[in-house]
């Protein structure tokens, strides 16, 4: 408490700003806030709210600890709207005086159908006061969207917009689109994982004509999904994926779609089929497989993937370690680079804010040792 003492009343540039706790913050990261919103704010403390819920635009944060560097926050930039969803995105910039700095983009878990971006603060953080990486913390789409409407080749489209928008204007923040890659945990892996293999897949009609395709939910002014399917212009260089779900196909098949699915009551929605009325996993097998990242692997020679960083806890049953295991051989056997860790000890969401009493696993304890592997995987990738 006594940094925080000396914070709130510390002078940072001038006499027009102090300083708060970052709301959720790793690592005694505090964000730079104009007292003129002081009263805001205290009543919002008051009343238990996120402080963070006040400020739109850039915050700046600035970390303590010996290895932290500062960095400044973008929040809450609306991306797209499909069927009048705002999607938005925070971009989190290390404050460090490159002109140009690689991108990650991280898409959180939840079994499609619980939480958002703000799930995954601890870790955008976390990378952007550890390393030069700008951090895209990217919100889609969730099944419950529209009236539990939306189906999962929408979530996978979502996720390849929001790399297409990356890409297309991550420069007005300093990034550099020649070095992306992306990351995500949980339901967030199996989306970074489509990136890479299904992102060649695109057609404008999406799952709607003959053959099965996606259609970005953002598309660069003038170009249509084939177009940039044609420039291979989803292509990322490299990928970390966290105790991802890599086949859906027999997730579905072992009553996914059920309400024995506890992600539909934790979602407080009626459970149903992923792809809406009409379509199940007996009778149209083509759809769960397309959106399988296990059943989408190339060989090699044919198409050569960016690098991927592949991890799970040993404790893992929501996506255990014989699920990534078997992923992992599958790209080794088809030629294609791939690094793989167990952490020890580690149960689901270890990346996630906090802690899960239920699963047993703690940021601050679990998350640094995965993230420090994961920044020196990609200063490998995006060199």
């Amino acid at each position: 408490m006594v940094w925080i003492d000396l914070l709130r009343t510390l002078s940072v540039t001038d006499s027009q700003y102090f300083a708060l706790p970052h709301p959720n913050s790793y690592s005694h990261c505090f964000q730079i806030i104009n007292p003129l919103q002081e009263e805001n704010i205290m009543h919002n403390l008051h009343h238990k709210k996120s402080i963070g819920a006040f400020f739109f635009g850039a915050l700046f944060v600035f970390c303590l600890s010996a290895n932290a560097h500062e960095f400044k926050v973008h929040k809450d930039i609306t991306w797209a709207s499909p069927k009048n969803i705002p999607l938005t995105v925070d971009v989190y910039v290390p404050a460090t005086g490159k002109k140009s700095y690689p991108v990650l983009v991280i898409y959180h878990g939840g079994g499609w159908l619980i939480n958002n971006n703000s799930i995954m603060n601890s870790m955008s953080e976390y990378i952007a006061s550890h390393g030069d990486v700008i951090v895209a913390n990217m919100n889609y789409r969730l099944l419950t969207a529209n009236n539990n409407t939306t189906t999962l080749n929408e979530i996978v489209e979502d996720a390849f917009g929001g790399v297409l928008w990356v890409k297309d204007k991550i420069a007005q923040y300093g990034g550099d689109p020649k070095r992306v890659a992306v990351t995500g945990d949980s339901a967030g892996g199996h989306l970074a994982a489509m990136v890479l293999l299904a992102g060649r897949k695109l057609e404008s009609d999406g799952f709607g004509g003959k053959t099965l395709g996606f259609n970005p939910t953002y598309l660069p002014a003038g170009k249509t999904a084939e177009q940039v399917a044609a420039e291979d212009g989803l292509k990322v260089q490299g990928a970390v994926i966290s105790y991802g779900a890599f086949d859906i196909y027999d997730r579905a098949k072992n009553n996914a779609e059920s309400p024995t699915n506890i992600f539909w009551k934790l979602g407080k929605a009626e459970a149903r089929g992923w792809f809406g009325n009409g379509i199940n996993v007996q009778d149209n097998p083509d759809y769960y497989k397309t959106v399988s990242p296990i059943y989408n692997i190339p060989r090699a020679r044919f198409h050569r993937l960016p690098p991927q960083f592949v991890h799970v806890g040993s404790r893992d049953t929501t996506t255990p370690p014989t699920e990534a295991k078997h992923y992992v051989e599958q790209l080794k056997k088809a030629g294609q680079p791939v690094e793989y860790k167990v952490y020890a000890g580690r149960n689901h969401a270890f990346l996630d804010n906090a802690c899960n009493e239920y699963l047993g696993v703690c940021f601050d304890r679990d998350a640094p040792e995965a993230l420090d592997d994961i920044l020196v995987f990609l200063q490998k990738a995006l060199k």
